[in-house]
């Protein structure tokens, strides 16, 4: 009998744990577009680790250099295919769903991918930011 009740009383606080996180909205479901960032940044470094294997090295240079090798109008006159479908900007930028120039940064083995987010502000880490970051290290 003390099982049972003690089950009983267990779903219960389940059930109104889950009602409350529903009425106060705690629950968020991904906004598309952070879901198109995360899509595209993961091509992007996809993209940008085939560059590596092949040339050895990261793209340098600013954003629109970056994109611009990507798209094989650089070293090599390569196109990375991964990259082609990359929103750009009117300067050549690759720009997040927001229409912002993404940032790039790299390590020897590993690529920073970040985005200003809907704000369309790059914050820095001492206050609250919706900015995005996509990583992959090998």
């Amino acid at each position: 009998m003390k099982q049972t009740l003690a089950v009983i009383v267990a779903v219960l606080v389940l059930l109104g744990g889950g009602y409350w996180l529903v009425k106060n909205k705690v629950l968020v479901q991904l906004d598309p577009k952070v879901a198109q960032f995360n899509t595209d940044a993961n091509k992007l470094i996809e993209g940008l680790q085939q560059y590596r294997e092949f040339f050895k090295h990261y793209p340098t240079g600013t954003t629109a250099e970056i994109s611009k090798a990507l798209s094989g109008q650089a070293e090599g006159k390569v196109i990375i295919f991964a990259t082609a479908s990359a929103s750009k900007n009117d300067k050549g930028e690759i720009v997040d769903p927001w229409g912002t120039a993404l940032q790039f940064y790299f390590s020897d083995n590993g690529v920073l991918i970040r985005s200003a987010g809907p704000d369309k502000v790059f914050q820095d880490s001492r206050t609250s930011s919706d900015d995005l970051f996509r990583t992959d290290t090998r």
